[in-house]
């Protein structure tokens, strides 16, 4: 099989990862895990969330992390943006990309936004104009794009109408989210069929979460269809506060066993990113089930 020659991967557990956990991790470590994810060779790294504080907690100091953090040039930072005001905080803290959100199943939407589907365009149209006015990207988030916790199977006709409204908004990319990961192959064939017929490979990006351990799975079928983008998170932190259930991403740490495993290059160094993983992992007081990270040495640990 002829896989991809490159992969670049979006870490987002600074932000999809922290966003629905309980322990409060300090600023000034959120800002040193970002200094360490900067020097692996990631491109992207979606470094936190400008939503109101009183709904996602544990990134209520968004403005004071995109302020402190180490900017290296060759990476992309990006955070997941609402609405205008949280734009505005978003460019004041500093980003490259925008990521606005929304779901393809209309009762996530109405739980997670607080919104019907139609009512949330209105929302968006603004972030997205405002953001490509400052000559920012924007991503486009479609959640649930599979299976809903509270629908079910969602139909992929379901997933292109909030697709084509996204790209007809003006985002560049879309990341198309397996937000409760109860998806299987079959399944992103079937989307990825109908989306790729309508849309380029390089504007398409697949995140996927592991709750049912199909992420990997999904993500080499992803591959077989061109697919060269994906996000993950170190660890297989992460979750959706309105999605009860739902593990996290898919480890970064896997995918990256997996993709390097293949020949395929990614441009990261895994060691540091184990370092990075140990090191988040350490303020969280856990070990997250991700099944690649090899024990250093104290010789090669000296070397990070």
């Amino acid at each position: 099989m002829r896989w991809p020659e490159y992969v670049q991967i979006k870490e987002v557990g600074p932000r999809d990862g922290l966003q629905n956990e309980s322990q409060w991790v300090e600023t000034e470590d959120k800002v040193k895990w970002i200094d360490m994810l900067s020097e692996t060779g990631l491109k992207e790294i979606e470094y936190s969330s400008f939503v109101h504080p009183k709904w996602v907690p544990a990134l209520k100091d968004a403005k004071e992390v995109g302020k402190r953090i180490k900017r290296n040039p060759n990476v992309i930072y990006s955070a997941l943006v609402p609405n205008e005001k949280g734009l505005e905080n978003a460019l004041e803290a500093g980003i490259d990309k925008a990521a606005v959100f929304m779901s393809a199943s209309e009762t996530h939407n109405k739980k997670n936004i607080n919104k019907t589907i139609e009512e949330t365009y209105p929302v968006l149209k603004p972030v997205i104009e405002g953001a490509k006015k400052e000559g920012k990207q924007v991503t486009g988030y479609v959640s649930t794009v599979f299976d809903c916790p509270y629908e079910g199977r969602i139909k992929v006709d379901q997933v292109l109408r909030v697709v084509d409204k996204l790209f007809e908004m003006g985002v560049d990319d879309i990341s198309l989210g397996d937000t409760i990961g109860t998806a299987v192959p079959s399944q992103v064939e079937e989307l990825l069929e109908a989306v790729l017929y309508r849309y380029p490979r390089k504007n398409v990006i697949m995140h996927f979460h592991n709750t049912k351990g199909m992420a990997i799975a999904n993500i080499l079928t992803s591959l077989q269809y061109g697919i060269t983008r994906f996000d993950a998170s170190l660890g297989g932190l992460g979750g959706c506060p309105y999605a009860p259930g739902a593990a996290g991403n898919v480890s970064t740490n896997d995918l990256l066993y997996l993709l390097h495993g293949l020949g395929i290059k990614t441009g990261i160094d895994e060691t540091k990113i184990e370092a990075a993983t140990r090191f988040i992992q350490s303020k969280l007081n856990r070990t997250e089930p991700t099944r690649s990270i090899c024990y250093l040495t104290q010789e090669s640990a000296e070397k990070i």
